[in-house]
């Protein structure tokens, strides 16, 4: 009994089949894989599809090999049906090649910027490093007073200015449900768990501080004072290595796709 491909080997056959239904057959001089319905059916075709399943790491043997025969075979049966009925000179053929075909240029100019700009360990470690001392490795505790209305806000400034206790007026002002019955304490977070406007005035606080000026969010006007803060631990390099040279490639396919399309002279 012949061994049964697996899951991962029969979608990439499948995938790499399609990419190959509209090869062109060789000359009756080349060798050909087989013959279907009187049409030679080139190994070309068997060669092309072990190229791309390679690529995926997939390792090609001789169980492989046969599968990928059957597979260009089954495929050749229905081209030629659909041939037959004259499906290939449809509009809807013509619109789906074109679609593919662009498809495949823009894959393979985002494979071809990324094998000449690779991430090496480097760009790998001084990212990390940069996120260590960022502040997404940092974790704030804050407190604050959300009321409607600007006037209040400015109302309870000047309150605290002249020496009110924050956790007081907290207690009895603010809006927040779930801070304000704690003293509007929020406890320990990362700066993107906020909306930016509030974000932005918290990270620029040193502790002890509190905001000079009322902060506008979608919330309502707060009222910030940054208690403490903290260096989140992160992973050691060697766990997060992959995931983040990942994120630089992406990070780098997108920067050359923007620096493309704004210099791109369109009328």
């Amino acid at each position: 009994m012949k061994q049964a491909f697996s899951k991962q080997a029969k979608s990439a056959i499948a995938v790499c089949a399609v990419a190959l239904t509209g090869l062109v057959a060789l000359p009756a001089a080349a060798q050909n894989l087989a013959i279907v319905n009187g049409k030679p059916v080139p190994t070309s075709r068997a060669a092309a599809m072990e190229r791309q399943l390679a690529a995926t790491g997939q390792a090609i043997d001789d169980n492989v090999r046969a599968q990928i025969k059957q597979e260009i075979i089954n495929r050749e049966i229905l081209i030629q049906a659909a041939t037959a009925r004259g499906l290939n000179k449809t509009q809807t053929y013509a619109d789906q090649m074109e679609m593919a075909r662009q498809s495949i240029l823009i894959r393979a100019l985002f494979a071809d910027i990324e094998a000449k700009a690779p991430v090496d360990d480097a760009a790998i470690k001084a990212e990390y490093d940069r996120i260590a001392n960022s502040p997404e490795a940092t974790e704030y505790r804050a407190s604050h007073i959300l009321v409607a209305t600007e006037a209040e806000a400015k109302d309870l400034t000047a309150k605290l200015a002249a020496g009110a206790d924050f956790a007081a007026l907290a207690k009895q002002h603010s809006k927040d449900p779930g801070s304000g019955a704690q003293g509007g304490d929020l406890n320990f977070a990362a700066a993107n768990s906020y909306v930016p406007e509030f974000s932005k005035a918290m990270v620029a606080l040193e502790v002890g501080q509190t905001t000079a000026a009322p902060v506008e969010s979608q919330f309502g006007w707060h009222i910030i004072r940054l208690t403490d803060k903290r260096k989140r631990e992160l992973p050691p390099l060697a766990e997060v290595k992959d995931a983040i040279a990942k994120q630089l490639r992406e990070n780098a396919l997108t920067q050359a796709q923007d620096d493309l399309l704004k210099k791109a002279k369109v009328q």
